[in-house]
């Protein structure tokens, strides 16, 4: 039984301070922890900010300045949004996997579900999310930030959902029956297997929603429906007003900021979490690479957070995790009763009944919508999925081509991973569409240079998905495997068709997955783009619907929506659900 699997939800000890005088020590610990405090202060404050601002009154057209020193605050806003969207997003993914993970009826549902839900572009959550929280909220600020972290929400969350069922059905078949044979409760199952074994993917995926949060930033900050134009002061907004005035001194400034801003993230949330995440590899040999201490490590030396850690943080955690073990025991007995078993039942077909009239009021009211269409427009609509199909596949050719071996050689080599990891974070952190204005600057001077800068953004916009996923799944290649294809002296070609295509298989295919989702979701972006004044575009179903957005034509952003979804799940149902079906069956680590 690899013991680093099922135990290492213990977190590790704190490392040792490094040897120095104890003055030195006490006015390094004394710096830290009073900058520790002044930062906590910092967010206080500007979390009752946040709350002034959006629980006053709304303001649908607000000014955006363009003022570099409004910046810190713009930024901070922004990443307000993103950490509550990715929260909402992570606690979806968990929840919406597991369920899918765990029952094959559910499954036939639910993926399907999140196939379509993935094809669906930003903007065309738009309207419904919009008007649905403004209505909600129709006298405060609240529902307008409400509408932008669900915006933000569609573009994290869909990933890391892939990610986690993927995880879920390739454990390995020992670590299930060790879990049956120790009698483990289902919050110990989540607990100790599920999750550990799903946490090198759930990290390197989470970075790359962040990042595609971040990528439609700009849309979810500055939206327009119809004759209502949303704007929200933050990072995007910044930047979008920046493009729309071609302000190209603006327009450093703000990617100048996010990559700040990217940089402090990487340094104090991704870098040690990545570091802790390694010791959930699956492999029954201790690794021989040593983590390296980071700034967190530094900080986390200092005696009052330790001593935070050590009596309150820790002691509360235990306490919870017994709790819940307990009353999961107690709920499993409760609904094991016959008469709870029918209650529950009723329940799950009254909540079907409701789902199914729901859908049916639905599509009654989208069919009254598309009967003002005519038949040139769906032969135009065709004709822009059609252009749209063939650069969505181009880029993901593109990426495939150099994110495979570039992400197998940082998860193969701790040294280059050291030195990778924080050049590749960062530059999938930093949107594309923040340096969009600058590619537009360059590409517009050439005839047919929109098609080459949208081609570009779209590849921007795709390639992070394969890299981080094949990144994750050759770090999560159990040391021994590697260690055997070097006693049998493998060669290059032995060793990626043995060990390495098959350790990655089940990572690469959630990443194709997710990386051609997102390459749809670009489309919006990347073939329609205001630019100084003016828009500039190419023909695709990306621009009708982003036209169709500013227009107000609902007709139209419907029927574009549904023709865009219904060629993801298409490619989803005949490729990729295949192959993974085939990388939980013949590519699972098992013992």
């Amino acid at each position: 039984m690899p013991a680093a699997t099922l135990s290492a939800a213990h977190p590790a000890p704190l490392p040792p301070a490094a040897k120095r005088p104890a003055g030195s020590r006490k006015s390094w610990a004394f710096l830290i922890d009073s900058a520790v405090f002044l930062f906590v202060f910092a967010m206080i404050f500007g979390i009752y900010a946040i709350g002034r601002t959006w629980l006053g009154p709304a303001h649908p057209q607000a000014h955006i300045s363009q003022n570099p020193r409004d910046l810190p605050l713009y930024a901070f806003y922004s990443l307000v949004r993103m950490v509550i969207a990715y929260a909402i997003s992570l606690l979806f993914a968990l929840a919406f996997g597991y369920a899918a993970a765990s029952s094959r009826r559910a499954e036939m549902i639910m993926i399907p579900l999140l196939d379509i839900l993935q094809s669906i572009p930003v903007l065309s959550f738009l309207p419904g999310v919009m008007l649905a929280m403004v209505a909600v909220f129709p006298h405060s600020q609240l529902g307008i930030e409400f509408g932008s972290i669900l915006l933000i929400f569609t573009g994290q969350a869909w990933n890391i959902a892939f990610s986690f069922y993927s995880s879920l059905k390739t454990i390995p078949r020992d670590l299930r029956e060790a879990a049956i044979i120790y009698r483990f409760s289902r919050w110990q199952r989540f607990v100790e297997l599920d999750l550990p074994f799903s946490t090198i993917g759930l990290v390197w995926n989470s970075m790359v929603s962040v990042a595609g949060g971040w990528f439609f930033l700009m849309a979810c900050e500055m939206f327009v429906l119809g004759k209502r134009d949303f704007r929200l002061p933050g990072l995007g907004s910044f930047l979008q007003t920046a493009a729309s005035h071609g302000d190209t001194r603006a327009i450093l400034w703000g990617v100048a900021a996010m990559i700040a801003l990217v940089v402090l993230l990487d340094q104090f949330v991704w870098r040690p979490i990545i570091l802790w995440a390694d010791k959930f590899k699956f492999e029954q040999v201790e690794s021989s690479s040593t983590p390296h201490p980071t700034l967190l490590h530094l900080i986390g030396r200092t005696s009052v957070l330790v001593r935070l850690y050590r009596r309150l943080f820790r002691p509360v955690v235990n306490r919870l995790t017994l709790l819940f073990t307990v009353s999961a025991r107690r709920a499993a007995k409760t609904f094991a009763a016959p008469k709870q078993h029918r209650l529950r039942q009723r329940m799950a077909y009254l909540l079907l009944a409701g789902i199914l009239v729901g859908l049916g009021f639905t599509v009654f009211h989208a069919i009254r919508e598309l009967s003002d269409l005519h038949r040139e427009d769906y032969v135009e609509l065709f004709r822009s999925a059609a252009l749209t199909f063939l650069r969505v596949n181009s880029a993901l050719l593109l990426s495939a081509l150099w994110t495979v071996p570039v992400g197998v050689a940082i998860g193969f080599s701790p040294r280059l991973a050291r030195m990778a990891q924080p050049f590749v974070q960062m530059a999938a952190a930093v949107p594309a569409t923040a340096l969009f204005p600058i590619i537009l600057l360059f590409f517009l001077r050439f005839r047919g240079g929109m098609e080459f800068a949208a081609m570009l953004l779209m590849l921007l916009g795709t390639q992070w998905y394969i890299l981080f996923n094949v990144i994750a799944g050759a770090m999560a290649i159990p040391s021994d495997l590697k260690e055997a294809a070097q006693i049998f002296h493998f060669a290059s070609w032995d060793r990626w068709r043995f060990l390495i295509l098959p350790g990655i298989f089940p990572y690469l295919v959630t990443g194709l997955v997710t990386a051609s989702g997102g390459a749809w979701n670009a489309s919006i972006i990347a073939e329609y783009f205001h630019f100084q004044g003016r828009t500039v575009s190419v023909p695709g179903l990306g621009s009708t619907i982003s036209s169709a957005s500013d227009a107000g034509r609902f007709d139209m952003l419907l029927a574009s929506t549904l023709i865009m979804a219904t060629i993801v799940v298409l490619i989803n149902r005949l490729v990729w659900r295949r192959l993974y079906r085939l990388a939980s069956s013949r590519f699972k680590l098992e013992t």
